[in-house]
């Protein structure tokens, strides 16, 4: 008995061994990926003076500055295609410094936005060791979509964090006042990019006891849309058409050629966009039938399937990739849980790998020729939608049997 109790320990410390070595292996991989990319897209935010440099943040920052002197954007300026609101939103953070001070500014709070991410994962991600924790830390800080994001100015990193404590926080049991006034809020800020944050609506819709949240928040953005409106000569209904009208028209030409792996550029690769929308609405509204089904689901693994279907349900570029990476967490939270077997967790943990892998800075899209580059993306989208069919699955056959054990108790 001793000595299968040895021999046992010994296989134990052999197997955890083995496992610290990939670990750091791939801890290392990670940061050197996230050291290289991460100091040219700073660069480039902040001293590239090139039409490469920043230019997400530039748009936003020509867009804010007609629009609060009461210049019409919408059909004039090409690239304006966000709500009244979301000029509004953006004001404190761009609207009254000169172009350096708020590429400076974007800077820092991306660098404060990173550390908040990461503080978020590691603590919904169960890593206990500090290997792990820093294995789970480097997980947005070494995608390609970080760097590509702070690159461009665009608004992924800020409204990560943001949206995901905003979700968890009304997860709560215990909901005190300040944590629903925060969380209102930061999930507020988040609707700056409604393509982006739209799907998660659902989440809010459907929580139990959350339907006085989800009327304040609709007050809060129409408030932010009528303050908007006020800058501009045109009603609040002008503005919105001219927003839905240069949106359709963006999104229909020069968007083509930066959105890839979602519907509406599978659709235009097929030259069938009229079904494009259509399609996209369809899955938008199963996302909140499943979600209205599943509610009362682990709150990350629903963060988690949202945030797939998130990237892939509309428009989006390779910078809003950093969406997959709840569910990277997630399968690392799976494959920690107790009630998991060792075969799933091992195909878990080979999953992950081969997800960072393809996630990894600088990314595939832009570094391999044609038709290499076409592989890759075709195998990355296939990792997602891989992703995203398990964890409904394992949603579906936990909640199955938690349902099985409560009739079982009764």
């Amino acid at each position: 008995m001793i000595m299968t109790q040895m021999l046992k320990k010994l296989f134990i410390l052999k197997h955890l061994k083995k496992n610290s070595l990939l670990l750091s292996a791939w801890i290392l991989l990670m940061i050197t990926a996230a050291s290289v990319w991460l100091s040219y897209e700073f660069w480039r935010l902040t001293w590239d003076s090139s039409l490469k440099g920043a230019l997400d943040l530039l748009q936003r920052y020509e867009d804010i500055y007609f629009w609060f002197r009461g210049f019409p954007i919408y059909g004039v300026i090409a690239t304006a295609s966000y709500p009244p609101a979301s000029y509004v939103i953006l004001w404190p953070m761009l609207g009254w410094l000169s172009i350096p001070a708020a590429r400076w500014l974007w800077a820092f709070i991306y660098i404060g936005s990173l550390a908040w991410l990461s503080y978020i994962f590691i603590k919904e991600s169960k890593a206990e060791t500090l290997l792990e924790r820093l294995f789970i830390a480097l997980i947005p800080i070494s995608m390609y979509a970080t760097g590509a994001a702070i690159g461009n100015g665009q608004l992924i990193v800020f409204l990560l964090p943001a949206l995901l404590t905003a979700l968890l926080l009304m997860q709560r049991a215990e909901y005190s006042w300040k944590s629903e006034f925060a969380a209102r809020c930061l999930f507020l800020f988040t609707l700056v990019k409604p393509s982006l944050t739209a799907p998660f609506c659902w989440i809010v819709l459907f929580r139990p006891g959350r339907i006085r949240t989800v009327f304040i928040i609709i007050a809060g953005y129409a408030g932010l849309s009528l303050f908007a409106a006020s800058f501009q000569e045109q009603g609040f209904v002008a503005l919105a058409q001219g927003w839905l009208t240069s949106s359709s028209i963006i999104l229909s030409g020069p968007a083509k050629d930066f959105s890839q792996s979602n519907i509406h550029s599978w659709f235009s690769a097929q030259e069938i966009d009229q079904w494009a929308s259509p399609v996209s609405l369809a899955v938008l509204a199963l996302l909140g039938i499943w979600i209205r089904m599943h509610r009362n689901a682990d709150p990350w693994l629903l963060i988690s399937v949202v945030a797939i279907v998130s990237r892939i349900w509309t428009y989006h570029g390779w910078y809003d990739d950093l969406l997959i990476a709840p569910a990277m967490i997630a399968l690392f939270r799976i494959a920690k849980s107790k009630n998991t077997g060792s075969k799933l967790q091992a195909s878990l943990r080979i999953s992950l790998f081969i997800t960072i892998l393809f996630m990894t800075a600088p990314g595939g899209l832009y570094l391999f020729p044609s038709p290499w580059k076409e592989l890759y993306i075709a195998v990355q989208v296939f990792i997602w939608l891989s992703l995203l069919v398990f964890l409904i699955f394992f949603i579906h056959r936990d909640q199955k049997t938690s349902q099985s054990l409560s009739v079982i108790r009764s």
